[in-house]
């Protein structure tokens, strides 16, 4: 059984479509990374699955049911957008009303159970007005995880935050998963740190939905290439040129793609006069990966 399976779902507003068409799958259990560029249809997929939007046409089902059964719904927590919090009021009366809005029992026992998920537990007085960004964006998940659902839906949750506020959003979002069986959706332009958690990931262009795959096939799709620097580096590329496919100059390496072995790319500069400084293998990034796919997609 997957989380989420949507087919053929399609969303217009005067008359341009924000989704067409699209199909989607997440399998429980997942961290699944929600790529587009802006006006993708990101947002607007996420908010028909969490029915904020009726679609035009198609069908959304969450594990397993329609997703507008009131037994699967209240196994949905989602922050999409803003916060919903009263700024004067602290970060513990602020979930209180979510309880209360969601009629939970025991709400003292919930709100210390994912105030201790969200990293907030000695934070429950403070005022949410005096929250840091990072602190207001745990707050929202912490409301979204009220509850204990199944299936996590996140808009932006790591966009703007510092770099101590991502590594602590990675750890908390790899718990919920991992500790506490939920599954994931999250969207985000942060491609470094997503790649750092995700499991699958789904492409969107234009509200059609391009790729998905899991993190294990991008990895086993990603190109492999040779990253060195020599003194002469514009001799160096043009000497690689004349034996290799693929060379280019970027971010002050000449980078050499598609070859496994690096003693043979530092022998043959070192018989044509090139004595190389610094050199390793790697594999281009989901960032990259993604620029790639973009590009080509253009080119059709």
């Amino acid at each position: 059984m997957n989380a989420i399976e949507i087919r053929n779902l399609s969303k217009s507003f005067r008359g341009m479509y924000a989704v067409d068409h699209l199909n989607m799958t997440v399998p429980v259990g997942a961290i699944y990374g929600f790529i587009g560029e802006n006006g993708s249809g990101k947002s607007t997929t996420e908010k028909l699955i969490c029915g904020h939007l009726v679609p035009d046409e198609g069908e959304i089902k969450l594990f397993g049911k329609d997703y507008t059964d009131a037994g699967v719904r209240v196994r949905v927590g989602a922050l999409i957008e803003n916060v919903g919090c009263f700024p004067n009021s602290s970060v513990y009366q602020n979930l209180r009303m979510q309880t209360i809005n969601l009629g939970l029992e025991n709400p003292d026992e919930e709100i210390r159970r994912v105030l201790e998920i969200v990293r907030m537990e000695d934070n429950a007085n403070i005022k949410f007005k005096s929250c840091s960004l990072g602190m207001k964006q745990r707050i929202g998940i912490a409301m979204a995880l009220l509850g204990e659902p199944a299936l996590l839906i996140l808009d932006e949750p790591i966009n703007g935050l510092d770099t101590d506020g991502m590594r602590i959003m990675r750890e908390i979002l790899v718990d919920i998963t991992q500790k506490y069986g939920c599954t994931v959706l999250i969207s985000s332009h942060i491609l470094g740190e997503l790649e750092k958690i995700a499991t699958h990931y789904g492409i969107i262009r234009q509200g059609r939905m391009i790729m998905e795959l899991s993190a294990a096939e991008m990895d086993s799709r990603a190109q492999v290439f040779v990253s060195l620097k020599t003194a002469d580096m514009t001799g160096a590329e043009a000497v690689l040129r004349e034996r290799f496919d693929t060379v280019r100059a970027e971010d002050g390496y000449l980078r050499v793609y598609d070859v496994e072995n690096t003693e043979s790319i530092v022998d043959y500069l070192m018989k044509n006069g090139h004595v190389v400084s610094e050199v390793r293998k790697n594999k281009i990034g989901l960032e990259e990966y993604y620029i790639e796919l973009m590009s080509q997609k253009e080119e059709e």
